[in-house]
């Protein structure tokens, strides 16, 4: 796999263009009081632009390392969620044992099955198998205290920690088209005046709307092959965290609109409509890095992201409220732990890879 194409360098190149800038200006701006800025925005913004360093880097090194490696280092972070979830929440001893297969049976064993591309099984494994092992598991430990709320903060836990995050490199499994391959689709979809018959992915891009070209019979879409796939979930976590971002700083607005008061006091309407405005146009000007056939797709599919990224933020914030602490743990300076810095793309993740794989066929 050429991990070096032109396409990955710009992309690359822009993200780490639009870190150097966040870190000028936050630097710029920290020496100059006079500015009028609030020093605890500039503070939370320098924080944030620290964890994206980490984040990428980390990210890059696993890139570069292989298929493999990625799906491991999303697998550590979801142990990590998922550890911090469970710490929060209050377990029985009858718990215990069902907290060890969950541990290190189904959360090793969702991304096994995601880094084999697997997905009539990493689809169903936890929402069906795991789902009903747990109750089951913790029946036969003999203890019915708080049974259905203990049950549910297991099930909740592994779904958000586990399941929606492992669609993260999912990604990198999305059905592959190569270059050589969808010449040869074009070649015979122009002779025999529409697309071939043959069941390979490469046919299915073709056979749907977003595939065709005007004419409707040479496939538009572009080339799905490793590359591809590397740069469409370093455009998603890119587009996540300049969701997370922007939804922040349109939210710094003198006039504030709070959606939900007693949830979390930070969430405006200004800050939801402005930020997914903004991601929206971002993605479509970085269409170019993405296998979409058009650059509304992309912008579209950066709109989603952004939605669903609030989605994720507003219910982890509601979680954490009821348990009545800040953050779900303080691994990350300045951010609590990794589940308040991936809650949004745990939500973002699995409707993504499912608008993608639908739209590419």
């Amino acid at each position: 796999m050429n991990l070096f194409d032109p396409r990955t360098l710009w992309l690359i190149g822009a993200v780490l263009m639009l870190l150097g800038a966040a870190e000028t200006i936050v630097r710029v701006l920290g020496r100059r009081p006079e500015s009028g800025i609030d020093t605890a925005i500039l503070e939370t913004f320098r924080l944030r632009v620290h964890a994206w360093w980490i984040l990428f880097a980390i990210l890059a090194a696993a890139f570069l390392l292989g298929h493999w490696t990625t799906v491991v280092f999303f697998g550590l972070i979801s142990f990590w969620a998922l550890r911090e979830f469970i710490t929060l929440t209050p377990t029985r001893p009858g718990d215990h044992r069902t907290l060890f297969w969950v541990f290190f049976l189904c959360t090793p064993l969702q991304f096994w099955l995601v880094g084999m591309g697997y997905y009539s099984w990493y689809s169903i494994a936890i929402p069906v198998y795991a789902f009903l092992f747990i109750p089951a598991r913790i029946a036969l430990a003999g203890d019915y205290k708080r049974f259905l709320e203990r049950t549910a903060k297991i099930q909740t836990g592994l779904l958000i920690c586990v399941y929606c995050l492992s669609y993260a490199p999912a990604l990198l499994t999305v059905p592959q088209v190569s270059a050589n391959k969808h010449a040869e689709l074009a070649s015979s979809a122009a002779k025999s005046g529409g697309p071939s018959e043959s069941n390979s992915a490469a046919d299915l891009v073709a056979q749907t709307p977003a595939g065709r070209t005007a004419k409707g019979d040479v496939p538009a879409a572009r080339v799905v092959d490793a590359a591809g796939r590397l740069r469409l979930l370093f455009f998603f976590i890119l587009m996540v965290q300049l969701s997370d971002a922007l939804q922040y700083a349109w939210s710094q607005l003198p006039s504030k609109h709070v959606i939900v008061p007693t949830i979390n006091a930070t969430r405006t309407w200004e800050g939801l409509l402005g930020g997914t405005a903004s991601v929206t146009l971002l993605g479509a000007i970085l269409s170019w890095a993405t296998p979409f056939p058009d650059w509304w797709m992309a912008g579209v599919m950066s709109a989603v992201i952004a939605l669903m990224g609030f989605a994720g933020g507003i219910t982890m914030s509601a979680m954490k409220r009821d348990r009545g602490v800040k953050d779900f743990g303080t691994l990350v300076e300045g951010h609590g732990g990794v589940l308040d810095r991936i809650d949004s793309l745990c939500f973002a993740a699995p409707v993504f890879f499912h608008l993608t794989v639908w739209w590419l066929g």
